[in-house]
């Protein structure tokens, strides 16, 4: 079976789908790789590694699409990349059936059997495999740097001749992977930090890494299916805003992270909310690109409001393409060697993991 790596196209996407350890793997296992040539230049990972790997390169995006079995891809396919997708091939990719809606016609248009990870379901089995989590890793690291960086002061406690600088106090708002990282990073860094997420079983993990959980009493209505969110009844939501309006007022910080599958990010943090913050705070919002948790985050921009600055980063890992393409390569390599077996594709619809994750197979649209 040959397995295509092309070149990432998306804009400031710098992560590439498998790097030369993982090739090395692959080949020892009996794939044949083909990757397209400057595919992993902006991971730092040269030709010349993945041809020692035992990878072969090619110059155009075309010599991959059109020979490969499956193509490992990070971002969604471009309407041009779907083009030169081999009719009846495989494409393994990160990407939201409910909002690339064209790309999944397109692909099923093709007759591409194409796989999001991003549907991968919260099993033990699939745990290799988890993108998201692996990605949100680097995410939750990343952005407290990024608003360390933008604040005006210093994160840890710091007794000088000039006197003694008070910590920073860090609020993360949401407790799942990328949360748990932020909290992680910022006690790493020497700020005071609590959290707060609408999920009561995460206080264990929130207290273990050193924070103070900050707990709104809403019962059961926080948790979802598979360990995730969920949404709240309107009293309810109003009741959480108005319990961050008064928890964000101290914060010299505020990393949001929260998130539900399939749906908006939750509203957080209003627009009266941030201007009842400090003058010199900072607000970074990593759920901007889902509708942000923040009301006056705007993706890609820096927003300031009567002094608060609110950060909106998009695609917050690819900053950190080194690591973060090696994790996702060990995702997705994990995830190939499920699903293609003894040279061909396995592809048994009873397995939840097949199932869950195939959005088009044999000219039809199976998630949308």
């Amino acid at each position: 079976m040959q397995i295509g790596v092309p070149k990432e196209t998306a804009p400031n996407e710098r992560r590439v789908a498998l790097v030369p350890d993982a090739v090395g793997r692959l080949v020892k296992a009996g794939y044949e790789i083909v990757v397209e040539q400057g595919a992993g230049a902006g991971a730092a990972f040269p030709d010349e590694a993945f041809r020692a790997a035992g990878a072969a390169l090619v110059g155009a995006p075309a010599d991959v699409f059109g020979r490969s079995d499956v193509v490992l891809k990070v971002q969604p396919p471009t309407p041009a990349e779907i083009r030169l997708c081999r009719e009846g091939g495989a494409l393994v990719a990160l990407f939201q059936p409910s909002v690339e809606r064209d790309a999944i016609v397109q692909l099923a248009a093709r007759k591409v059997t194409a796989f999001s990870l991003a549907l991968l379901p919260r099993i033990t089995r699939a745990q290799p495999m988890d993108v998201l989590s692996s990605q949100a890793t680097v995410a939750g690291y990343k952005a407290v740097l990024l608003a360390a960086t933008a604040a005006g002061r210093f994160l840890p406690m710091l007794v000088t001749a000039a006197g003694t600088l008070p910590p920073a106090r860090v609020l993360v708002l949401g407790a799942g992977v990328a949360g748990l990282q932020a909290i992680a990073t910022a006690r790493r860094l020497g700020a005071v930090v609590s959290a707060f997420d609408v999920r009561p079983a995460v206080k264990e993990q929130v207290e273990s890494l050193g924070a103070r959980f900050l707990q709104l009493d809403i019962g059961g209505q926080g948790e979802g299916t598979g360990g995730y969110a969920k949404e709240l009844s309107q009293e309810t939501h109003r009741r959480e805003l108005e319990f961050l309006a008064q928890s964000v007022k101290d914060a010299d910080i505020v990393i949001t992270t929260a998130a539900i599958p399939g749906k908006r990010a939750p509203l957080l943090v209003t627009a009266d909310a941030v201007r009842g913050m400090k003058p010199g705070s900072v607000i970074l919002d990593l759920a901007v690109e889902t509708g942000g948790n923040c009301e006056l985050s705007q993706p890609g921009k820096d927003v300031v409001e009567r002094g608060v600055l609110i950060l909106g980063p998009l695609n917050v890992p690819s900053t950190l393409p080194s690591h973060a393409s090696q994790m996702y390569a060990r995702n997705v390599s994990s995830f190939l060697v499920h699903v293609a077996r003894e040279g061909r594709l396995n592809l048994d619809f009873s397995d939840e993991i097949i199932r869950d994750t195939c959005v088009t197979h044999a000219g039809e649209v199976r998630k949308s």
